[in-house]
């Protein structure tokens, strides 16, 4: 099993670009889909983005597709999320967690959570 560890939050204008690194410990990480969920205050937690264990394939929310990216480094143990045009509703807790599932847009699925990176969008 993986635990993931994000890193690169932090408060940005709208507009403006962030990007967010989940590094997964354990020698597994190539077995695993990875993906992006995000939290707003007062909301339930929601997908943002995932991509396949070889990295083919990506999916993203309707709501960010277009203005986010995901990648994943296997050498790196790595996942990135490129956020660009922020904005304030994009404020939120961003989590990264790892599954085994074909089905990744369902938070239900992951099995191991990082601890959240805040991102405040806002002038």
């Amino acid at each position: 099993q993986v635990q993931p560890v994000e890193s690169g939050g932090g408060l940005v204008q709208p507009g403006g670009s962030l990007r967010l690194s989940c590094a997964a410990s354990g020698r597994t990480f190539t077995s695993y889909a990875m993906g992006w969920f995000r939290q707003a205050p007062g909301k339930e937690r929601e997908f943002v983005a995932s991509i396949t264990r070889n990295g083919g394939r990506t999916t993203y929310a309707d709501s960010v597709k277009g203005r986010f990216t995901i990648s994943r480094d296997s050498a790196e143990n790595t996942v990135y999320l490129q956020m660009n045009s922020l904005k304030p509703e994009d404020t939120a807790v961003y989590y990264c967690a790892s599954t085994m599932s074909i089905f990744t847009m369902v938070k239900g699925n992951y099995d191991a959570w990082g601890q959240g990176t805040q991102v405040t969008v806002s002038s």
